[in-house]
């Protein structure tokens, strides 16, 4: 349905060095892009680097394609890991060749489209919740009295956040914001360097304990 051959699409192709940003998350789409040649990582970007990471594409193959079939922008970021070569229609001409195809053809395409998207969906939950279990479990192993409050735990910050999250093979940002969500969710409590742990059983749960 999806020309496998890219030089069948109208385009230009453009050369990337490696590092070059090819898709960002949550970003309106203006071209699909094709990689013609090379290889690029994809995952969550935070500042620094990749926070989490789903997976290596090598071309040829397309980036967004999926996204331009459903109307909706990116759910991950895509970064070169090689020099690369990308090829990018313009969303009204690439639009304008699913309108020309057959209705049965379009709605095939549509749901295969749906399909892969929940599917990557379903990888960025997961790998949400790795992280948070991932916190849970490294709070309890470092839970100790509570110097100011008898009978309950607490955990002592003593190293900084980037190399407790390196610890946790994920990003500071994703550490920091792990935390504020087991606060909203009355997991623990405490932003300074002091985290008390108000919900040991829900920690338990979370960490597959």
């Amino acid at each position: 349905m999806l020309s496998p051959h890219a030089h069948d699409w109208p385009g230009d192709v453009v050369a990337l060095a490696s590092g070059t940003t090819l898709m960002a998350r949550g970003e309106q789409m203006s071209h699909v892009l094709h990689l013609d040649a090379g290889r690029a990582t994809l995952g969550l970007r935070a500042p620094g680097g990749f926070a989490q990471r789903m997976g290596v594409i090598e071309g040829p193959c397309w980036l967004n394609a999926t996204c331009a079939v459903l109307g909706v922008p990116a759910l991950v970021d895509a970064v070169a890991d090689t020099d690369v070569a990308v090829r990018r229609v313009p969303l009204p001409a690439f639009q304008a060749t699913l309108a020309a195809l057959p209705e049965a053809a379009r709605s095939v395409l549509h749901d295969v489209a749906q399909g892969h998207r929940q599917q990557a969906e379903l990888a960025i939950s997961r790998l949400a919740k790795d992280a948070e279990a991932r916190c849970a479990e490294w709070l309890l192993r470092h839970a100790e009295p509570a110097p100011e409050t008898p009978g309950t735990l607490a955990v002592m910050l003593n190293q900084r956040k980037r190399l407790i999250a390196a610890q946790l093979g994920i990003a500071p940002e994703t550490f920091s914001r792990v935390l504020r969500q087991l606060r909203e969710r009355s997991l623990i409590s405490g932003s300074g360097r002091v985290l008390n742990l108000v919900d040991l059983n829900g920690l338990r749960a979370l960490a597959g304990a």
